[in-house]
């Protein structure tokens, strides 16, 4: 099975499936997911945000929660960092106490966005993630989904 992100019209129905991702995820059994909330920013400015990722995770011995702040790129063209360089991820991360920050594209991450990602995980020293993933790593997460 193969999917083709040509059937999506724009930008709103690619954070839908993004959303519907996430919302999927609490019925996987092979995690150990306990809940998923997902918070859409809605229309509008949405400063960096599209969605709002609460995952709650049992290691066995006690559950903890991550939040995600999750920004969606549909653009045909590879993302570059001129397509985020007016978000502050960190201060971004600081507002929601977020654990991390993904990058959703359809395209694929230019080599200097792909840069700025590990150096952001890299330097950082709050445990903070940062992670983007590209249309087809999204694609593959979707197929085994479902």
């Amino acid at each position: 099975m193969t999917l083709d992100f040509s059937e999506i019209s724009d930008h709103k129905k690619f954070e839908d499936l993004v959303v519907s991702y996430f919302e999927d995820l609490k019925f996987e059994e092979k995690h150990s997911i306990v809940d998923v909330e997902v918070k859409p920013s809605g229309t509008g400015i949405d400063g960096g945000r599209d969605i709002l990722v609460t995952i709650k995770v049992s290691d066995s011995v006690v559950t903890f929660e991550r939040r995600w702040v999750v920004q969606c790129k549909f653009h045909d063209t590879d993302i570059s960092t001129d397509k985020i360089s007016d978000i502050n991820i960190p201060s971004l991360l600081c507002s929601y106490r977020a654990s991390g920050y993904l990058l959703v594209c359809k395209q694929k991450p230019t080599s200097k966005l792909t840069d700025l990602f590990e150096n952001l995980e890299k330097e950082n020293r709050s445990g903070q993630h940062f992670v983007v993933w590209s249309g087809e790593q999204f694609k593959r997460l979707l197929l085994v989904l479902s």
